[in-house]
């Protein structure tokens, strides 16, 4: 369907029922492995997503499908606590939704994490990497339909879906913390199959460091709302064909909980000095 800017605007006032006054200013969509800081958020005020007229259901493994408001690292925050996907059945409008709905709220900055594959043979599983930029070449685009102005612009610019100045921050603070992080780009497969070797040759030769499911719509949808954006991967393992095994969703996640500590040290870290 193509929502309406009425349907958001239902959402949002459900929402602000919910959560009385509080504002949040950075809104947080967890990926594998990081879906915990939505319990660590003081003072907090879960709203499931089944709850809120137009959400979807997340159904991933480890995606608990709930919002979670409060503080975190002395920040007003509002915690997505599993995100929607394209391979789950919904659309890309349907997965960059809550976007849309938390700039209603007040939030103007976007920080995304994930999981994904390691295509530079050059790096290793296991470490970080700050997403640069991502390549999309798959299907439509979250934007596709009627243009809502309330939002932004029809042919919004993707110069810097990535905010310059935040990933700047982001450097800093991983060299104040002494975590390794790699600087790359993120390339978007659809899913839910993992890329074939071919592809990850292919992805390769386009420039793609990582590759992963997610995060590219939602961070669409924040550069057409106006929102900075900071992202962040956790090379989970090496992409098809660059290790001779097959690849497992258990050993994404067996990945994603050996790096928590970095992985959420960084992230709060670079939350606590956002403006």
């Amino acid at each position: 369907m193509n929502y309406t800017f009425d349907h958001y605007q239902q959402s949002a006032d459900y929402i602000r029922s919910q959560i009385g006054t509080f504002a949040p200013k950075v809104a947080m969509i967890l990926g594998s492995g990081l879906g915990y800081m939505g319990d660590i958020v003081e003072d907090p005020i879960v709203v499931p997503y089944q709850d809120i007229p137009h959400f979807k259901a997340s159904t991933a493994p480890g995606h608990k499908g709930q919002l979670v408001f409060g503080t975190l690292a002395g920040r007003p925050v509002a915690v997505m606590q599993g995100r929607m996907h394209h391979y789950e059945g919904y659309s890309y409008e349907e997965v960059s939704y809550a976007v849309r709905v938390l700039r209603l709220l007040g939030c103007d900055t976007l920080i995304v994490t994930n999981a994904a594959g390691c295509v530079n043979t050059g790096w290793k599983a296991g470490e970080l990497m700050l997403i640069t930029d991502h390549i999309k070449f798959f299907l439509e685009s979250p934007l596709r339909g009627e243009n809502l102005p309330q939002f932004g612009v029809r042919f919004p610019d993707a110069s810097h879906l990535y905010t310059p100045a935040l990933q700047q921050l982001a450097r800093q603070t991983a060299g104040e913390l002494d975590i390794p992080l790699r600087e790359g780009v993120y390339m978007y497969f659809p899913g839910p199959q993992y890329e074939t070797p071919a592809e990850v040759r292919a992805a390769r030769i386009l420039g793609a460091d990582a590759v992963g499911m997610s995060t590219v719509p939602e961070v669409i949808v924040a550069g057409h709302c106006g929102m900075q954006v900071l992202g962040f991967t956790l090379l989970s393992n090496m992409a098809a064909g660059i290790l001779d095994q097959p690849l497992s969703e258990q050993e994404v996640l067996d990945a994603a909980a050996a790096c928590r500590d970095k992985f959420s040290r960084l992230v709060l870290a670079c939350l606590g000095k956002i403006d």
